[in-house]
């Protein structure tokens, strides 16, 4: 066996603090050198920390405008608009935003909204610009009667943020409030239907969708929200008899045709939605990274290898948290049974028992299906993780985490995981008892404020406390394989002993 001793495994620890206040500084000194790109990032983590800070969507905001991603720069500016209505700044920059994207309805309620609230503002004569601009267009072109009105499409897009933004209960009650006064408007119910969906009423959603389908036959968008409910409760029949209806389709409408596009995808029918993603490629999806997201997995899995390489460098270029999600990293995981078992790993994530939800959240690090589990309204509620889980969920989404004296003894228990998976990678069925032991023990010892301060030498115990109990091995031998002595062997095992079930009291 291979000496460990000098080969300890350190998680990739950086920062991590309560709030955005700390970031948000940051990010304005960056700004201050002229550095864009670190500001973006600094002003991203500030939102995750603080998201209901306005100001810190606002100057995100700004930041990708300045980028040149003004989709996502509207979508932060209509969340911070949902946190605090008729601030100038917000309003001005939504109408600029709207105006560059084509909303032009919105660009003039949003200039004329600007007066309305400051008529001496410093940008007065920028939104009288932008509300002459945008009219002078819309006079040139014809009138969609199916277009609703600029009032509406606001309401909806709020609601739609909110929905997006985990904030189910605000969203619902707007869009319930679209429907009583628009009972026609089908997009509402659409809307509505995903609100309650990721409230985990998935009953309730799939009422709605069938409420719509009745009323506006063969709605694409209500067939493509029916297909992912059922592919996400693992509703088999159902799924088949939807795609069986959808793979028939032809739409026109270049929405539809994303809509149809990346359903199809998330489902795993690739050859099909990249002739319909493939179609879009150069039809005005430019900035948005969920298009490219999906272009490339769908491209990738239906043989254009090269090409879904290109789609993702400029995924990547738009959105870097992206690393990692690559369709390609599924490969390397093709033998580890564990990690490519879904239905393993979301049983740990919703067990009873708090060690094995920590167990699944480490699974969730390393598997290819992290993307789909935790986009899932249902499996992971971090509303219900205690701290330790949030600890090890952030651990499991490569947020960076600080080696303080909080976090400490977290990440230690966790690097002794990564030891112990190191040494037996492919991960088989056998392979999870010993960690399904770790983590038991883990929950335990961290409760009672045990701090693990030697990895490597828990590793070493953690391993022969587990298998001296299945078969002959010497503690001399385990002890050599990681590099220390047996009296440090034998110090690690007595002092994890305890926390084992057996020592109750």
């Amino acid at each position: 066996m291979e000496n460990k001793s000098q080969k300890p495994i350190k998680p990739n620890i950086v920062s991590f603090l309560p709030t955005g206040d700390f970031y948000y500084e940051k990010a304005l000194k960056c700004l201050e050198r002229g550095n864009v790109h670190k500001a973006m990032t600094y002003l991203q983590r500030a939102s995750e920390l603080s998201p209901n800070d306005a100001m810190i969507l606002l100057q995100y905001a700004v930041v990708e405008l300045e980028l040149g991603n003004t989709d996502k720069a509207r979508t932060l500016l209509l969340e911070a608009d949902t946190l605090q209505a008729r601030h100038p700044e917000i309003v001005l920059f939504l109408a600029e935003t709207s105006a560059t994207l084509g909303y032009l309805e919105d660009a003039i309620h949003y200039g004329q909204l600007y007066l309305e609230i400051d008529d001496e503002g410093d940008f007065y004569e920028e939104a009288l610009e932008i509300i002459d601009f945008s009219q002078s267009i819309l006079d040139e072109m014809p009138k969609d009667i199916d277009e609703p009105a600029p009032a509406l499409a606001i309401e909806q897009e709020k609601a739609r943020t909110l929905m997006e933004s985990g904030q189910h209960e605000k969203a619902i009650e707007l869009f319930e409030n679209i429907i009583a006064d628009h009972p026609d408007y089908w997009a509402a119910y659409n809307n509505l239907a995903l609100a309650y969906f990721y409230q985990g009423e998935g009953e309730q959603a799939r009422a709605l969708l069938h409420e719509v389908l009745l009323g506006n036959y063969g709605n694409l968008h209500a067939l493509c929200n029916l297909t992912v409910i059922a592919y996400y409760e693992q509703e088999k029949e159902e799924l088949a008899l939807l795609l069986e209806t959808l793979v028939k389709l032809h739409p026109y409408n270049f929405e539809h045709r994303f809509k149809l596009g990346a359903t199809l995808a998330l489902v795993g029918k690739y050859d099909e939605a990249y002739k319909w993603l493939k179609s879009l490629y150069t039809k005005g999806y430019i900035g948005d990274t969920g298009f490219y997201f999906w272009l490339a997995h769908s491209a990738y899995f239906a043989g254009h290898d090269r090409f879904a390489e290109d789609v993702w460098k400029q995924l990547i270029e738009m959105d870097p948290s992206k690393a990692g999600f690559e369709p390609w990293s599924t490969e390397a995981l093709e033998e580890d049974e564990i990690l490519n078992d879904r239905d393993f790993i979301v049983g740990k994530l919703e067990h009873d028992y708090s060690s094995e939800r920590l167990l699944g959240l480490y699974l969730l690090s390393k598997t290819p299906y992290k993307q789909e589990i935790i986009s899932h309204p249902k499996i992971v509620d971090v509303d219900r993780c205690n701290h330790i889980e949030k600890i090890f969920l952030a651990y499991a989404l490569g947020h960076e985490l600080q080696d303080d004296a909080a976090l400490a003894p977290i990440l230690r228990a966790l690097e002794v995981a990564e030891i112990l998976y190191k040494d037996i990678e492919p991960m088989k069925i056998e392979d999870t008892f010993l960690f399904q032991m770790w983590f038991m023990l883990c929950d335990r010892a961290l409760a009672k404020g045990y701090t693990f301060k030697n990895p490597i030498a828990h590793a070493a115990a953690a391993e022969y406390m587990y298998k001296s109990s299945r078969m002959k091995i010497t503690k001399k031998s385990v002890a050599d394989y990681y590099g220390i002595t047996s009296q440090t062997l034998t110090k690690y095992i007595n002092e994890l002993m305890p926390f084992l079930p057996m020592f109750d009291r």
